[in-house]
């Protein structure tokens, strides 16, 4: 490995590093603004764990820098009610007792005179929803504003109407190979004339300007069909005779469906494909592609663990959608720094890595489970339906849904995630994703 490739894969994941810093910053400060505007005290407000490297006090919240930029957090007053009796400390010999007891008595560290009044619990739960959707928020704000300018100002890479290869005989894709046998019949488009460098701009008379419709209108006619071109600056016609074929089967949005095929019309023929810049509107819809993307891959996460273990720890293959962590994200960030491609590209491609990762940070603190954003978020919803529910049938207030009480689920559901992440940066780093 050169210097050259060390130093840019260096930069690549210091780049991916200040990202994620800032990412987590932004996150914690959607709490702090909205803890802050509904007077609830926030003692601090922390970008990474472990000891701090850098603070400063302001006001009544001192805001620092931690030395392990993994995560985040800011520590609110009154997070969890007192117990029945009121005590905010108590002990017990039930371990799970003593859990919440742990929470409940963490919730209420640095209470100061007057704090009474800015306790997180005794906020309406339409507020603390507010506070704890706030995070999550905006690093869903921060995915949509990277994705939707990137795809505007840069593009993606698409497929155009320009030819950039003619193939020579009728194949099978389904047969897996490119070399022609003398029982192959001659191609369509070969026998047509079509040349690589053509621009087709319209199928049996009908204007074409896109890829996906001159795709579809393909493979939809068998026989005879004229095919306009545009060649050294002239349109010209040529006749093809187009013939059915296994190709590659598409689904509903396009998209080729891996390992399956149809018999469909084929001309025979390879577009050129260009990064060109997306209209709003197909900005929007691609943005919704990722969104529920992302949403099937939280809910197929249980499915990946096996595949994990093996590339972790056995001889298995690492799939392309893998889940990875923070450090197999920024070994990406160092091999887009060493792609042989145009600077503005490798930026294009570092910044859908941020988007991508805020976007999974969003959807992941949003499941409702505690100790995640979407678990409190859970608590507030419930204690708000309660309270209506006994408004209705006129009996007694319940008071404050104690989310402590979930506390022994919460130390299971992070053991779980701390093992799972655990998982991922193993395989991260003996087996990882790879763009190259």
């Amino acid at each position: 490995m050169s210097m050259t490739t060390i130093l840019m894969t260096v930069l690549g994941i210091a780049i991916f590093a200040v990202g994620l810093l800032f990412s987590i910053a932004w996150h914690e400060l959607g709490h702090l603004s909205t803890a802050k505007l509904f007077g609830i005290r926030v003692p601090q407000y922390m970008v990474g764990f472990g000891p701090t490297i850098w603070s400063r006090r302001k006001g009544d919240t001192e805001y620092g820098i931690k030395a392990i930029p993994a995560g985040g957090y800011i520590r609110m007053i009154g997070m969890f009610p007192p117990g029945p009796d009121g005590r905010l400390e108590a002990r017990s010999t039930s371990p799970w007792r003593g859990m919440i007891e742990d929470a409940r008595s963490a919730a209420f560290e640095e209470l100061q005179p007057g704090d009474e009044s800015r306790l997180f619990y005794t906020r309406k739960p339409w507020k603390r929803v507010i506070v704890m959707f706030a995070g999550p928020f905006m690093n869903l704000i921060l995915a949509v504003a990277i994705f939707m300018g990137v795809a505007m100002t840069f593009g993606f890479q698409t497929q155009t109407t320009e030819v950039a290869g003619v193939q020579q005989c009728v194949i099978a894709q389904s047969e897996k190979r490119d070399t022609c046998e003398a029982s192959d019949p001659v191609s369509p488009a070969k026998a047509a004339g079509l040349q690589e460098g053509d621009t087709i701009v319209a199928f049996d008379g009908q204007r074409i300007d896109d890829w996906a419709t001159l795709s579809d209108k393909i493979r939809q006619t068998v026989g005879p069909a004229t095919i306009t071109v545009r060649r050294d600056g002239r349109e010209q016609t040529l006749n093809a005779v187009l013939e059915k074929n296994a190709v590659a089967k598409k689904d509903a949005d396009g998209e080729v469906v891996p390992g399956e095929y149809v018999t469909a019309g084929y001309l025979g023929f390879a577009a050129n494909t260009e990064i060109l810049p997306l209209s709003f509107g197909d900005s929007v819809v691609r943005m919704g592609d990722m969104i529920e993307n992302g949403v099937d891959s939280i809910i197929a996460l249980p499915t990946k663990i096996p595949d994990l273990w093996n590339a972790a720890f056995g001889d298995g293959e690492r799939a392309d959608d893998s889940p990875v962590g923070v450090v197999g994200a920024a070994r990406i960030g160092g091999e887009v720094m060493n792609l042989d491609i145009p600077a503005q590209n490798q930026v294009a491609m570092m910044l859908f890595l941020l988007a991508g990762f805020n976007l999974s940070l969003f959807l992941f603190n949003m499941l409702p489970l505690l100790p995640l954003d979407g678990g409190h978020i859970a608590g507030a919803l419930w204690e708000a339906l309660r309270r209506n529910v006994a408004k209705v049938f006129r009996r007694p207030d319940p008071g404050p849904f104690d989310v402590a009480k979930l506390m022994p689920v919460a130390y299971v559901v992070a053991g779980i995630f701390i093992c799972f992440t655990l998982l991922v940066l193993v395989a991260d780093i003996v087996n990882p994703v790879k763009i190259t």
